[in-house]
């Protein structure tokens, strides 16, 4: 969702009337608007995009989080197992919904300021450091940023935050393969059970998605570009 193109007052007031007490009190505490108008949309998202799978209105949802921060459904009881994640950046908000599976996304802005390759070369693993360090230096940008959104994604999909160190685990990008992971023992993952992909929604966005599918066979993942209450 394109969260700057939303600025009709009455939808906008349409998407403050899902909030529960809780988010309103929440979306009051932002300082600046932009922070605001990001949150409001992002719960008027997440509220319709879930009862877009289950006939429930918008306004029931209850979530809570685990220690780490990550969201999951808390009410109402009884309904089909959905898994969901969130993420949001400058211009782009992403919500991912599962039947019963971890799942994680991260969606980053490249073209925002600050370090890239320099953050690589302290939290990446070595595997990771040197497929980055010999592409060509105008490559390794954007090769950051695919490493960085899969790493976020798969941790988040994991719901333990920082807690995984990010030099655990590396990604193996081959153009016409799809991504692979790898993992230091000290992990105890299975990288057979995992999903990745990757989207360019845009030319300045990029999307990493994480399923752990188990044994099953690889899921189709499909992309929807939604207005809540709108289409």
């Amino acid at each position: 969702m394109f969260p700057d193109i939303l600025t009709d007052p009455l939808l906008l007031d349409a998407y403050y009337q899902l909030l529960c007490s809780e988010e309103r009190e929440q979306h009051r505490r932002f300082r600046f608007a932009k922070g605001r108008h990001e949150y409001l949309v992002t719960r008027a998202l997440v509220r319709t995009v879930l009862s877009h799978y289950v006939a429930v209105d918008p306004r029931t949802w209850q979530f809570e989080k685990n220690a780490y921060g990550k969201p999951a459904i808390a009410y109402p009881h009884g309904i089909l197992p959905l898994s969901f994640n969130l993420s949001n950046t400058n211009g782009l908000i992403v919500c991912l919904v599962a039947l019963d599976r971890e799942v994680g996304v991260d969606v980053e802005d490249m073209e925002r300021p600050g370090e890239t390759v320099e953050i690589a070369d302290r939290f990446f693993s070595p595997a990771e450091v040197a497929a980055l360090r010999a592409l060509p230096i105008e490559a390794q940008r954007d090769r950051f940023f695919a490493y960085w959104t899969l790493k976020e994604a798969y941790i988040k999909a994991r719901g333990m935050g920082l807690s995984l160190p990010l030099e655990q685990f590396s990604f193996h990008l081959a153009v016409g393969h799809p991504v692979r992971i790898s993992f230091d023992p000290r992990l105890e993952d299975n990288p057979n059970s995992w999903q990745f992909a990757q989207f360019r929604p845009t030319s300045r966005h990029v999307i990493a998605v994480a399923i752990r599918r188990g044994a099953d066979p690889d899921l189709t993942i499909q992309i929807h570009q939604t207005l809540p209450l709108v289409l």
